[in-house]
């Protein structure tokens, strides 16, 4: 083997040394700042959390298809009170299921299925209201009953806060009808004093009439 030869061998053999710090700082070509994004959620609080996938079923295909995989919310309005069911995908975030929990809506378990189930709602998901038959499915049996059962204990709670304000709205309608009736008995009340305040200048009228006939009937002074 020639020297030539042996050389080269030995600088392929040889490790590659580290690379070596020069000092240099390079500055970063496009500078990103921190942007807060809102959510829609920040006056919410969340009452369930779960992963799931979900379908919608499509009516002109008579099929389910399926609108994505990711977490399903029950979200509740700290004002309001209002809840609504919001569920995105995991990777784009896009809403998948977005509408507000009725006292109408019922769940129910998926044709046997005990890792699925179906409700009705007019959804919001799409920009638009639109009526829609969904189906959740979720990794286990434990999630899907415990879905099922803060579900149905919404519904019913919105039920009694709509009696409630159905029965606050009546209180306060009775009261103004009540106001109403009693201004309106006040009122004759007041007309009748007026009416019986006008013949006092008739009775003065009557009374100058009185006057001049009786001058009348005295005898004119001889001439």
């Amino acid at each position: 083997m020639s020297n030539t030869e042996a050389e080269h061998r030995e600088e392929e053999e040889a490790p590659a040394g580290e690379d070596e710090d020069t000092g240099a700082q390079v500055a970063p070509i496009v500078r990103l700042e921190e942007v807060a994004v809102s959510t829609g959620e920040e006056n919410e609080d969340a009452i369930l959390d779960l992963k799931s996938k979900l379908y919608r079923f499509d009516k002109d295909g008579n099929q389910w298809k399926e609108r994505g995989a990711g977490t399903v919310k029950f979200l509740k309005h700290k004002e309001t009170g209002k809840v609504r069911l919001l569920m995105r995908q995991s990777k784009t975030l896009k809403i998948c299921a977005n509408h507000l929990i009725l006292p109408s809506m019922s769940v129910q378990e998926h044709s046997g299925n005990e890792k699925s189930c179906v409700w009705h709602a007019r959804d919001f998901a799409d920009g638009e209201l639109k009526d829609e038959l969904f189906c959740i499915r979720f990794p286990s049996i434990e999630n899907c009953k415990s879905f099922m059962e803060t579900f149905q204990e919404i519904a019913e709670s919105q039920s009694k806060a709509e009696n409630a304000d159905a029965s606050d709205t009546a209180g306060l309608l009775q009261k103004l009808s009540v106001e109403g009736k009693e201004g309106e008995e006040k009122k004759p009340e007041k007309e009748s004093e007026e009416k019986t305040a006008e013949p006092e200048p008739a009775s003065a009228e009557k009374k100058n009439e009185t006057e001049s006939e009786k001058k009348d009937e005295e005898p004119s002074p001889s001439s």
